[in-house]
């Protein structure tokens, strides 16, 4: 089986473990691993680049993400979905794994209900905004190098419920 990995939206800590905890489960699964480069956007253009245990050596304290990144939508592209399809039915692809965050996930989700398409969603935002998510990446950081709120006078954390933090 052929994995690919994008990586959707903005940069934030953690991208680059999630493709290093991917590519390790799958290649001692006995499955190829591609990332997918510039999210969406490689995917509706058929970019890919093998990704192998040289490849994910030392990532770790890298910034950003390996694979690059994109704010792109399939679906807002003329025939970007007919792209995106036919890198899976070519073989290109058996099955995705989306990090990203609303965007990303939506995109993920949509072709998954629409065209069955094998897709597994890593949430990721620093807004803490996705439904049906207690942790996210990117979130904690975000919150921890923030400053500090001083029109309320209140230094505790908001709890990491997406109901409660949507609901401030």
């Amino acid at each position: 089986m052929r994995v690919g990995i994008l990586t959707g939206g903005g940069d934030c800590p953690g991208l680059n473990a999630v493709i290093r905890a991917v590519t390790r489960r799958s290649l001692s699964r006995g499955h190829e691993v591609v990332g997918v480069l510039h999210g969406w956007r490689g995917l509706v253009e058929g970019q890919f680049e093998p990704l192998g245990p040289r490849e994910i050596s030392g990532i770790l304290p890298r910034g950003g993400t390996i694979i690059g990144t994109t704010r792109t939508n399939p679906f807002k592209l003329e025939d970007g979905v007919d792209h995106v399809l036919e890198h899976f039915s070519n073989g290109w692809l058996d099955a995705l794994v989306a990090i990203g965050g609303e965007d990303t996930l939506g995109v993920a989700a949509r072709l998954y209900r629409e065209h069955a398409l094998p897709v597994v969603g890593v949430p990721k935002t620093i807004d803490n905004d996705l439904a049906a998510t207690d942790y996210t990446f990117g979130f904690d950081t975000a919150v921890s190098s923030s400053p500090p709120r001083r029109s309320t006078g209140c230094t505790r954390r908001p709890s990491r419920t997406t109901a409660s933090w949507s609901s401030r």
